[in-house]
């Protein structure tokens, strides 16, 4: 049978090319919002991170309808370090809309969605997207994505009849034709319509369906997201549930609840069929990759195999003076609990235990994946420490192999020099460069440990106008030393408060990170030094009052602003002997070990 009144497609391309915009677009001309109702922009993007960054972090699934026929939309993220979300929601779509910016092209993350979507031998449709930019290069995209499908090794009929469409997604037009601006998005509506293919399946047939992703409720715990390959499901029925890799072990249970998507709002469902997206709740112990199928007919599906992590940080029970103050979670086991939990959401995401019971490796795609794990939690009340990032390496042949990004970086023709040079101590290696007006785009190929700590002094050295995008491209034999960071710490001498005559002095000494009255601990980092060697300051110091000197001469020492770092930039400043304390008030950089004297002691054994 096949489903002519159904169509599932997402929509992937590179960060910030528009797709959760476009996908608002098609939301409000698919008539899922009433003509008067306020709609929030990027109403896709439900999380409190997702609306302050401005990126989407987790795949996300609505549906519109066009006359009769209804399509599942599945808007992906578009930063290389969420690539996971995108590689198994593929799994459960025909077709897909490759979204490319009209000026900036075809960039890193576009290659590898794309790529994977040729891999699951998806209909793909490239819609040119931001056409309305001054900048748009409508003449040249066209030839630059063809480029890239014959680079990927697309087949001879992906290249001749893959659809282009020209579109606007935040004034919601598509066109066919590059310099015809459209008027509304049916042009588009109208494509996914006539090449994407209906699902096809027997509903006759007994059930089967692959767990693609989960979702919990803490009403009713795990929902498993999956489409239906075959059959049909309904409420109350039995299943049996279990798992490619392990087709011994499978457990029986029934579906106790069934949504399907409609616009923004799961609804409840009595039955659905084949090539239906669908939620259940009720099973205990369900994870993504499982497969369920009717009791009578165990056949599991493969899943989708997910690109492996290639960056890892301890994640620590917090062990400074100031723990327990700020947190709700302090202990090992809720900070275990939450780890775990994180692991049914996350397949890219590794948690190993260590032989500390209070210290965990957690492994992800890159550092931001990683901080926004770290974010969530604090904004949840943990309190953990968080030691620097480190790349995975693998052993071949014996020989080291570590990871390797592509790096593309657009930037002013004047910041060329600096750029270029930098990354050359990082052991880059440039594998192409052209010109683009008063800008030059250059792709590298970098050690993923090169761009630890690179980002702050790339804008600092673009004036805040570069642009840099990276994706991860193999694996390469180990590339020598590159050195970390080239400045020092100025560490707390005592515990106590930081006082403005205290900081006065030290501010001479180097940047300060904080600013008067903030309690303070020693062996706490208060700011960095512009020498290599970590400096013991005493913000705590105050004025010893006499006969001869006022306490009131304090007013008129003057203090530098302190440096406010963000969560990317402490991890970015992090040394190897020193640890991050999150909480959900502070972010505080510290040593590993705490005391002066032992540092001092420890130093003294090394030499």
């Amino acid at each position: 049978m096949i489903r002519e009144d159904l169509r599932n497609v997402a929509i992937i391309a590179h960060v910030d090319h528009g797709k959760t915009t476009l996908v608002d677009e098609m939301l409000k001309q698919g008539g899922v919002f009433r003509e008067n109702q306020n709609v929030a922009d990027r109403v896709m993007d439900s999380g409190d991170l997702e609306r302050e960054r401005g990126i989407t972090i987790l795949a996300k699934n609505t549906s519109v309808k066009y006359g009769d026929i209804k399509i599942n939309i599945i808007d992906t993220p578009g930063h290389a370090d969420f690539g996971g979300e995108v590689e198994r929601v593929l799994s459960m779509v025909d077709g897909a809309l490759l979204l490319v910016d009209a000026a900036e092209g075809p960039m890193p993350q576009t290659r590898f969605v794309l790529q994977k979507a040729l891999e699951m031998n998806l209909k793909i449709i490239v819609v040119v997207n931001k056409i309305d930019r001054p900048d748009a290069r409508l003449d040249e995209i066209g030839d630059e994505v063809l480029e890239l499908l014959m680079d990927l090794d697309a087949s001879e009929e992906q290249l001749e009849n893959t659809p282009f469409l020209y579109c606007s997604g935040r004034a919601g037009t598509a066109s066919p034709e590059p310099f015809e601006e459209g008027k509304n998005l049916v042009p588009l509506f109208d494509t996914i319509i006539n090449y994407i293919d209906p699902p096809e399946g027997e509903p006759e047939e007994p059930l089967q369906m692959l767990i693609s992703s989960i979702d919990y409720n803490e009403y009713v715990g795990r929902i498993a997201v999956g489409r239906i390959s075959r059959g049909s499901i309904r409420v109350n029925q039995p299943i049996i549930i279990g798992n490619y890799h392990n087709p011994d072990e499978t457990r029986r249970n029934k579906v106790v609840s069934l949504l399907q998507i409609q616009g923004l709002q799961r609804v409840p469902s009595e039955s659905a069929t084949v090539g239906d997206i669908v939620w259940i709740s009720g099973i205990e112990n369900i994870s993504i990759g499982d497969t369920v199928c009717a009791p009578e007919c165990f056949e599991p599906l493969p899943f989708t195999k997910i690109s492996e992590p290639t960056v890892e940080m301890t994640f620590l029970v917090n062990d400074s003076p100031f723990a327990g103050k700020e947190g709700k979670f302090v202990t090992s086991r809720q900070l275990r609990d939450r780890l775990m939990r994180e692991l049914l959401r996350d397949v890219s995401l590794r948690v190993t235990e260590t032989d500390s019971t209070d210290a965990f490796r957690v492994a992800g795609r890159g550092e931001m994946h990683l901080s926004i794990l770290i974010e969530n939690m604090r904004r949840e009340g943990y309190e953990l420490g968080v030691s620097t990032p480190r790349v995975l390496y693998k052993e071949v042949d014996g020989k080291r192999y570590e990871p390797i990004e592509e790096v593309m970086i657009d930037v002013p023709d004047e910041c060329v020099g600096s750029v270029m040079e930098k990354l050359g101590t990082r052991k880059a290696e440039m594998q192409d460069m052209h010109p683009q007006g008063g800008r030059t785009r250059i792709t590298f190929l970098i050690p993923a440990r090169g761009l630890f700590g690179y980002k702050s002094e790339f804008l600092t050295d673009t004036k805040g106008e570069g642009i840099m995008n990276s994706v991860f491209h193999g694996y390469e034999p180990y590339k020598g030393d590159i050195p970390r960071r080239n400045t020092g710490s100025l560490i707390s001498f005592e515990t106590g408060e930081a006082v403005t005559y205290g900081l006065y002095n030290a501010q001479e000494r180097g940047a300060l990170f904080i600013g008067a009255g903030v309690p303070v601990y020693e062996g706490m980092i208060v700011g960095s030094s512009p020498k290599t060697e970590d400096l013991v300051v005493n913000v705590c110091k105050r004025k010893h009052l006499t006969n001869t000197r006022a306490s009131g001469s304090d007013d008129a020492l003057r203090l530098v602003p302190p440096r406010n770092l963000s969560l990317e930039d402490c991890l970015e400043f992090l040394a190897d002997d020193e640890l991050l304390e999150v909480t959900p008030k502070s972010l505080r950089i510290r040593k590993q070990i705490l005391s002066n004297q032992l540092r001092a002691k420890q130093r003294g054994k090394k030499q």
